[in-house]
């Protein structure tokens, strides 16, 4: 992705949000409500990093902010196999 994105949790189970420039390392974030836990209630990837994202339970709702605005043009979906 060419932008910032700004991932928000909102309900459900936690979530952990991989995030890897490329090459790596690879780092996690875990979103969600306990705080005294570690989890955090949200999460930025900076433009040009790698991101996954994993429900830690049945479901998870989250939303995501782009800015500058989202273009197609500036998205690349990573093969089902790539490991950063």
């Amino acid at each position: 992705m060419d932008a910032s994105e700004v991932w928000h949790w909102h309900a459900g189970a936690a979530l952990t949000l991989s995030i890897a420039p490329p090459g790596g390392p690879v780092r996690h974030l875990r979103l969600g409500a306990d705080l005294g836990a570690g989890e955090r209630p949200q999460g930025v990837v900076p433009p040009g990093h790698w991101q996954a994202a994993e429900s830690l339970g049945a479901w998870t709702l989250v939303g995501c902010t782009v800015a500058p605005a989202f273009d197609f043009a500036g998205f690349e979906l990573a093969p089902p196999d790539f490991e950063p």
